[in-house]
């Protein structure tokens, strides 16, 4: 492929993780809107939103390996938009309803969609140039990703989450159910012409992808009798260490990731903060990962490696982690925005990491790891349910939260230092 088509297909990815993101750091703004608005009673009630969107790439993971073999990345990708944008649209009557459920399975159907489209769009950047840059080039998309995160609680959490506070207090003060029902309708349907715009420019999106000039990749097999040929032989695609250790790094990294970027509003709250300002949180997180991404195209690989920055990033989560909960109030938020900063290289580095030397195998690889998102359903329940809630006191915020990201940070260091660097042993012929 040529420069000129390299950066032009670059330019069309950029576009899409600019919507992954856009989408994905919206549930830092739902979880509160839905606890209000669906009254519901814990937290742990409201983290099914962070649950609902990430365990489906747990159910779609296996059928989107299927899917790209059948369709190849590009329409693979359209077809994502499109099934995000359905489930963006599903939207419309859960909040006419006020139906807590169909409001988690139109997360769960955007989850499916952005399944399809991290399948496809993750390997297709890192087999764009060479594979010891990949980290680079997914810092790049990173950055637009990132963007896409920050802006999109700044939007949302302006239309959803305004006088927020002043609702709740009215909503606890009524006697008058009737006079209930109509606030916490009002503010549902807040969400009505939000989302319907999105799911139609997402659709809209999807037709113009399949018009667009993004080139297909094939991946070609091996020359026989090389070393990837024999790796390439192996029965099972868990037959590479590097990947399914991967898998597992990439569970945690999503799931401290989340933490970090979702759960601070309610960690916020938790520490006595309102609605009004914790709203803005997540996008503190995320200007700290935009840091972290520019950091990585500067310094990838001129003045260190994927590997080595893995490591570093291990390392200051283990600080900031450590910080956030020898500290209180606003210094704890801080360096638990400051967890964005050392996530900020993890996804970059883990993904070219773990697909690194399986050939043809690369399509189910990726969505093996993209199975591994699931993290993000799994870990932020995990600290809602040993923190505790009214009637069941738990461990505490600070240790619920501690507990829950700091092991993860030992393990993400095991997989930079040794992890990565295991690999099948060659079938000899």
């Amino acid at each position: 492929m040529t420069a000129t088509k390299n950066q032009n297909a670059i330019f069309i990815i950029g576009g899409l993780f600019f919507i992954y993101g856009f989408i994905t750091w919206l549930n830092s703004t739902l979880i509160p809107y839905l606890k209000l608005t669906c009254e519901l009673e814990t937290d742990v009630q409201a983290f099914f939103v962070t649950s609902a969107f990430y365990i489906s790439y747990l159910v779609f993971g296996a059928p989107t390996a299927y899917i790209l073999k059948r369709t190849g990345f590009k329409k693979g990708m359209a077809l994502g938009l499109a099934v995000l944008g359905i489930g963006a649209l599903l939207f419309i009557p859960a909040a006419r309803q006020r139906s807590f459920p169909l409001f988690l399975f139109g997360l769960f159907v955007q989850g499916g969609g952005l399944s399809l489209l991290q399948t496809a769009s993750n390997p297709y950047a890192s087999i764009l140039g060479p594979m010891e840059s990949a980290a680079k080039r997914i810092s790049i998309l990173g950055i637009c990703n990132k963007t896409g995160g920050i802006v999109s609680p700044l939007i949302l959490g302006t239309v959803l989450l305004a006088g927020t506070d002043n609702i709740r207090k009215q909503a606890e003060q009524t006697a008058n159910r009737a006079v209930r029902e109509q606030l916490l309708g009002d503010l549902a349907g807040r969400v009505v012409m939000p989302y319907l715009l999105i799911g139609i420019a997402l659709i809209l999106l999807a037709f113009l992808l399949l018009r667009s000039g993004l080139p297909e990749i094939e991946m070609e097999r091996p020359a026989a009798g090389t070393i990837d040929d024999a790796t390439d032989a192996k029965p099972s695609i868990f037959s590479y260490p590097q990947l399914v250790l991967g898998v597992v790094c990439l569970f945690v990294y999503v799931g401290v990731e989340v933490m970090a970027g979702d759960a601070i509003a309610i960690y916020g709250q938790s520490e006595g903060m309102t609605i009004s300002a914790t709203k803005y949180f997540s996008s503190f997180t995320l200007g700290a990962m935009l840091f972290g991404y520019v950091a990585g195209i500067v310094c990838i690989p001129k003045i260190f490696t994927q590997q080595m920055g893995l490591r570093v990033s291990a390392i200051l989560g283990l600080v900031f982690s450590t910080l956030a909960y020898v500290t209180a109030g606003y210094s704890a938020i801080l360096f638990i925005a400051l967890l964005g900063l050392a996530n900020a290289l993890m996804w970059p580095a883990i993904w070219p990491l773990a697909i690194d030397g399986l050939g043809r195998h690369i399509k189910a690889g990726s969505a093996l790891l993209v199975m591994g998102i699931a993290g993000g359903a799994v870990i932020p329940l995990i600290y809602a349910s040993l923190k505790g809630h009214a009637g069941h006191p738990g461990i505490g915020n600070k240790l619920a939260f501690y507990c829950c990201v700091f092991p993860c940070y030992v393990y993400i260091l095991y997989y930079a230092v040794v992890g990565h660097k295991l690999r099948p042993k060659p079938v000899l012929a």
